[in-house]
């Protein structure tokens, strides 16, 4: 990579691409499901049951993808040309939003959320290597904060422009043909900002040794976070809907959720560099659960509205938190690491919308479900707590340089 390509005035485009591409992969790719699903609810005729079912197939291939995508398998088809892969993986993510909107099943809801799954991990993974290269490379690790502010970013985004159309009559179909072009608006710019260059090259790995018993336990940790999390940010705007105390609220509880997770990277891997990964974690698992657990017991639209802060700025900042402190407590290749805590990680917000939708049919709500959330996220900050050994744990929240 040429220096030129490293200086302040060129890193900074990609940061905004990377920041783009998590919003419409992300933000939009994932989460607008959220604020749609309600409006599917009420003129499809989707049962809570069928919607859990369809955001567990998006999250089971999201795990699946991940984990492909870690392997580092497609890039013997494409070597060297990250890039072209994070594109391809982009296009799609917009391509299968919009196609939402063409079909009216849920088994073809289902194959439609599961291939966007696989392209939204695509982009997490080649888009985070790509743009976070690059920014290590240039020596500007503050950028990193702007490139995972694309989630927050696409899910205001989404919130404020399902409200806007549907006020002005658009059905649910229409909700996801506007998210589509969206997100392939952003792919335009994209193809744009993060231009094709020659990768930083990479320190080759540390020699292997057997697992830090503080790795396993961030191995569960992380997968009960996913379970924990992954209820609230499904259904809270179907919960809203449902209340007639909080419906006036709807719309503000989901964007609550995008702008509050806007600065929670840089809020709390700022408290990381204070106090260490793990304690900023844990903590961070803990407020988070005490977000899920007022989003189900209280009918007060401004309490709401704060539990959906709560969670929104927090599950942002633990996901990449979680990761870092992973990769500092790898021995060997950190891929090996990542990919078994995004398999965690995926298996648990899998299983939460199936059980939530689950559970929600047998009792009429969602509260048992998300009081489990809720516990869940409290033994995850237990076990993020885990003691290290006699050397002291030195990590702090900012990505190492390869």
């Amino acid at each position: 990579m040429s220096q030129a390509s490293l200086s302040p005035s060129t890193i900074l485009p990609v940061a905004f691409g990377g920041l783009l591409s998590l919003t419409a992969a992300m933000g939009i790719g994932r989460f607008v499901y959220t604020p749609i699903l309600p409006f599917m609810v009420h003129d499809a005729g989707l049962t809570p049951a069928e919607g859990g079912l369809i955001a567990s197939a998006n999250f089971l291939a999201y795990m699946v993808g991940a984990l492909a995508a870690a392997s580092g398998r497609l890039t013997q088809f494409l070597p060297g040309d990250r890039r072209a892969i994070f594109l391809a993986a982009l296009a799609l993510s917009a391509a299968t939003t919009a196609a939402m909107g063409l079909f009216d099943s849920v088994a073809a809801f289902v194959v439609i959320r599961a291939l966007s799954g696989i392209a939204s991990a695509y982009v997490l993974v080649f888009a985070s290597a790509l743009v976070l290269d690059r920014i290590s490379a240039a020596g500007r690790p503050g950028l990193v904060a702007l490139h995972f502010a694309g989630v927050g970013l696409g899910i205001a985004l989404s919130a404020l422009m399902v409200a806007a159309l549907a006020r002005s009559g658009a059905d649910w179909r229409m909700l996801w043909y506007a998210s589509g072009l969206v997100s392939a608006l952003a792919f335009l710019a994209c193809t744009r900002l993060i231009e094709k260059t020659e990768d930083p090259p990479h320190a080759q790995a540390r020699a292997s040794g057997p697992a830090d018993r503080r790795l396993v336990a961030l191995y569960v940790s992380y997968g009960l976070f996913g379970f924990g999390y992954v209820i609230t940010t499904t259904f809270i705007s179907t919960m809203a809907r449902m209340s007639p105390a909080l419906s006036p609220y709807e719309t503000a509880i989901w964007a609550a959720v995008g702008i509050a997770g806007m600065p929670s990277v840089m809020i709390w891997g700022t408290l990381a560099r204070r106090i260490g990964n793990a304690p900023t974690y844990a903590i961070a698992c803990l407020v988070e659960a005490l977000g899920v657990t007022l989003s189900v017991i209280s009918d007060t639209g401004l309490i709401v509205v704060l539990a959906a802060m709560m969670v929104g700025g927090t599950f942002i900042a633990i996901t990449a938190i979680g990761l870092m402190q992973a990769r500092l407590l790898s021995r060997g290749n950190a891929h090996s690491a990542l990919a078994l805590m995004t398999a965690s990680f995926g298996f648990g917000q899998m299983v939460g919308p199936t059980l939530a939708g689950l559970a929600y049919d047998a009792t009429g709500s969602f509260l048992l479900p998300s009081l489990a959330a809720a516990a869940a996220l409290v033994i995850a900050a237990g076990l993020a707590l885990t003691p290290a050994t006699r050397r002291r744990e030195t990590g702090n929240a900012a990505p190492e340089r390869e």
